[in-house]
């Protein structure tokens, strides 16, 4: 895949670019806001750094207690090596208890699994039941936001796929109307599913129990009427004690939407009578990316999508321009340890100002990781135009008489070449912008004339 053929796509529509470059730029002003009233921000982000750092370096050891712990309060836990593995056990325990019909809250692993795609070709129904997310279901897109699913829609949009699928008004674009639709359209689900799924965001060691975060209550609705409750985690999700949760409830919502806290952040310690709870712990390429000494820091991610919020490449080229479950700077550098040559355009995809690092709640060194992704990328792919392109100006650069000619032949060529020229397909930098007025004179000329 290419961002830059995707981003042109995605920019072929201006108002709307426009749009959602300003809406997400909202949702981080609220943020920034949000922030500034707990004096003790930057410290929490330390702690919530130094906790991850901790696991990181003992995962091995956090799993195991874990699996250990939940297993006593009657949990059944299982272990997968990758997506297709994940899949297979997720659809045993579909198998084992002959159900045809699951709901689903928001889980971004599952996503990374495609799981929905595979227990539909099983012959199981599957219901996103986070508004967002069933909008985009219905569609047939996968989310383009890890916490805004559906951040690329309008209203207008939405009215017009209700009134296809749920039969609602033509033209009602009123928020309240639609979305009590949608509650009414997901009650029936809700009913009568045998099975939920659900994701998770923390796995707590100690304890062995888990915490998942919803805003809209659907995680506990499916669960509380199912018989079964299946937890997908990713195993970089575990936080060693419980109090721990102190530390990354009070960062996660409100770098993410910029409120002080998700309205519901429910506690899965033990299964009820009669009911079931099983836990797939998922690796899935994390093992090799805590390998990669430059990158492994990547997995201290809550998965909160500040730094999509922030960033000016995707708020200027939408989620879906990265080709990747999770877009944006952090998918940036988790996508290449995932399938470097396919995800290859993707750490070149930001201007490295740093924006995505200043805002990641647990201070991931994104920027500095993007770079790092590109110079493994650079290497890998050999010569090519671009690195002969390089090398030419680096020769040019290195010898000042070649520089000082150069100058004057490019400057005198931009004078009097036509935009057909100027601006052709070689110059995808000029695709967007203008090249400057050339001046009369270089610097090093004015400087002569002007020194004192």
């Amino acid at each position: 895949m290419s961002h830059p053929a995707k981003a042109s796509e995605f920019l072929q529509d201006a108002a709307k670019a426009k749009w959602h470059d300003e809406t997400l730029w909202f949702v981080r002003d609220k943020r920034d806001t949000i922030s500034k009233t707990i004096p003790e921000w930057e410290k929490l982000r330390e702690l919530a750094s130094q906790i991850k750092d901790n696991v990181l370096a003992n995962l091995d050891k956090y799993l195991v207690q874990f699996e250990e712990k939940a297993t006593a309060n009657g949990i059944k836990v299982h272990w997968a090596k990758d997506a297709e593995e994940h899949n297979q056990i997720v659809l045993s325990i579909l198998q084992r208890h002959q159900c045809k019909a699951i709901v689903k809250s928001k889980s971004i692993l599952t996503e990374e699994c495609h799981l929905n795609p595979f227990l539909e070709n099983n012959g199981v129904e599957v219901v996103d039941t986070d508004l967002g997310e069933r909008i985009v279901q219905f569609l047939n897109q996968p989310p383009s936001h890890i916490v805004l699913p559906a951040i690329h829609l309008k209203k207008r949009d939405i009215s017009e796929l209700f009134h296809e699928k749920l039969h609602t008004e033509k033209g009602n674009e009123d928020p309240a109307y639609l979305t009590h639709a949608a509650r009414l359209h997901l009650r029936e689900k809700f009913l009568g599913a045998k099975v939920a799924i659900t994701g998770v965001n923390f796995g707590v060691a100690e304890t062995g129990e888990f915490v998942v975060c919803t805003n809209e209550g659907n995680a506990d609705m499916g669960v509380h009427l199912a018989d079964v409750h299946i937890a997908c985690m990713g195993i970089e999700k575990i936080i060693p004690r419980r109090k721990d949760l102190g530390v990354f409830l009070r960062l996660l919502a409100r770098s993410a939407t910029g409120q002080p806290i998700t309205n519901y952040n429910s506690h899965f310690r033990s299964p009820a009578a009669g009911k079931e709870i099983h836990i797939v712990l998922v690796d899935n390429g994390r093992t090799d990316q805590l390998a990669r000494e430059k990158f492994k820091n990547s997995l201290k991610c809550i998965r909160c999508g500040a730094c999509m919020n922030t960033c000016p490449i995707y708020r200027r080229s939408g989620g879906y321009s990265y080709g990747s479950v999770v877009p944006g700077p952090i998918g940036s550098i988790l996508s290449p340890g995932l399938d470097v040559k396919k995800y290859s355009t993707l750490p070149f995809a930001s201007t490295l100002c740093g924006s995505c690092t200043d805002v990641c709640p647990v201070k991931i060194n994104i920027h500095e990781q993007l770079y790092e992704w590109r110079q493994e990328i650079t290497k890998a792919q050999g010569t090519n135009a671009k690195s002969i392109s390089m090398k030419i100006a680096n020769g040019i650069f290195a010898v000042p008489f070649a520089y000082k000619v150069t100058g004057v032949m490019m400057r005198g060529a931009l004078k009097i070449l036509p935009d057909s020229i100027t601006y052709s397909g070689l110059n995808t930098w000029g695709k967007q912008r203008d090249l400057p007025e050339t001046p009369k004179e270089t610097f090093k000329d004015w400087y002569k004339k002007n020194r004192t």
